[in-house]
């Protein structure tokens, strides 16, 4: 398999010397389904494909998957296998930096604690045999609400981070890994132009103080004016930062894309690679929701207790109390059942895959299964390909089919 640094490069230089331009997806593996049906749509488009997991989905407790770093690669593996996988597949860390894990921040941990837990859950990621790490110390706790650490901080944190990983991988004796740098939030300081060239110039400085330019990074994150409630990609920044990064070997990476409005303009412009996650959830949720009205039907016809599927996932999404980090600022206080039906049900859809893997939403998700399979032969993988069709309109848009050929 070719590394990521590889891969980047070969980018680089597709789109200098052939104009052939692509940009790589990476899909948040936010459940078993979604994991299931990208491996799929790797193998039948023949592409490369990443997996950005976050330390909130996968890491040393599991996560809200249920997954270690290796049983998540393990899994990965195994779909492989299923599908015939001949190409490429990335495991990788998405936004590996103090308090970005729920748990670290609502426990308040201090600074030096954040990032002994970001060390050691890196460390879990090389063990595991992860292609490429998300280094973002670009929240900081110590500080004031709403204000962002200094660029000269985030560059010592990424590098001591960085730093650590390269021991770690040497110690391991595991294989180079590539690294991704930055963010798309805008309390990273990143998001206005100097304070981006600053962060790059300061951190090439800082990496060959420490003989480390060998980890310089394959992507660089930036807000390219999407988040998860706009949709429009900005073109003309994207590229302006591009031509930034890409004379460094390095590509500019965008964060929420699900929905992007405009996809076809990411390889456009440069764009190397592009994180969606969250529309794969509600693909996910819509086939399921659909799944239960033809379940409803079956039962009343045969004379059957329906699952109730739907009402344990919102049941699980309330107990969880994670929609709240989605309200509106005229909700806030409010009860989840005095919100508007149409806010509910987006709530439900965003925050199913925290609980996905709830006994309760899994029984139900089984009963509901159980009852279909009387008339239809596999409604689970009805599912998966809902969301690989999901899926496939990135491979699409971003120039991916057959990629593997041309990557290398």
């Amino acid at each position: 398999m070719s590394t990521l640094r590889h891969i980047v490069l070969r980018l680089i230089e597709l789109r200098e010397r052939e104009q052939i331009h692509l940009t790589l997806l990476a899909v948040c593996p936010n459940s078993a389904a979604v994991l299931e049906a990208a491996v799929k749509v790797a193998a039948r488009c023949h592409t490369p494909m990443l997996f950005a997991a976050t330390l909130n989905q996968v890491d040393r407790d599991g996560g809200y998957t249920g997954w270690t770093p290796a049983q998540f690669v393990a899994e990965m593996r195994r779909y492989a296998v299923r599908y015939g996988c001949t190409a490429p597949l990335y495991p990788c860390l998405d936004h590996g930096g103090p308090w970005l894990k729920d748990r670290h921040a609502q426990e308040k941990l201090p600074l030096d604690q954040a990032m002994h837990e970001v060390k050691l859950s890196l460390t879990a990621c090389l063990e595991a045999g992860y292609a490429l790490l998300h280094i973002d110390p670009t929240v900081d706790r110590t500080l004031p609400p709403g204000e962002a650490p200094l660029v000269p901080i985030v560059v010592e944190r990424t590098v001591e981070l960085i730093e650590h990983a390269e021991q770690e991988r040497q110690r391991l004796n595991r294989p180079a890994v590539a690294y991704e740098v930055g963010t798309e939030e805008v309390h990273g300081g990143l998001v206005n132009f100097d304070n981006f060239v600053a962060f790059l110039d300061l951190l090439k400085a800082r990496l060959e103080q420490r003989a480390l330019m060998h980890a310089w990074p394959a992507f660089v994150v930036a807000q390219v004016g999407t988040d998860l409630h706009t949709t429009y990609f900005d073109p003309s920044a994207a590229q302006r930062l591009s031509e930034i990064v890409r004379p460094t070997g390095a590509l500019l990476k965008g964060h929420y894309t699900d929905w992007v409005e405009n996809p076809a303009d990411y390889p456009r412009v440069g764009m190397g690679g592009a994180n969606v996650g969250p529309e794969f959830t509600a693909a996910e949720f819509e086939a399921l929701e659909a799944l239960e009205q033809r379940e409803q039907r079956l039962c009343a016809n045969r004379k059957l207790q329906p699952a109730c599927f739907l009402a344990a996932l919102e049941e699980a999404v309330v107990a969880s109390d994670r929609w709240r980090k989605w309200l509106q600022p005229d909700e806030i206080g409010k009860p989840f059942a005095e919100l508007t039906p149409a806010r509910r049900r987006w709530l439900v859809q965003t925050g199913a895959r925290y609980v996905w893997t709830a006994p309760k939403v899994i029984a139900a998700r089984e009963q509901l299964y159980a009852h279909l399979s009387l008339v239809q032969a596999d409604p689970h993988a009805y599912v998966v390909e809902s969301v690989a069709r999901s899926i496939e309109r990135y491979i699409d848009a971003f120039n991916l089919y057959d990629a593997a050929t041309l990557l290398g």
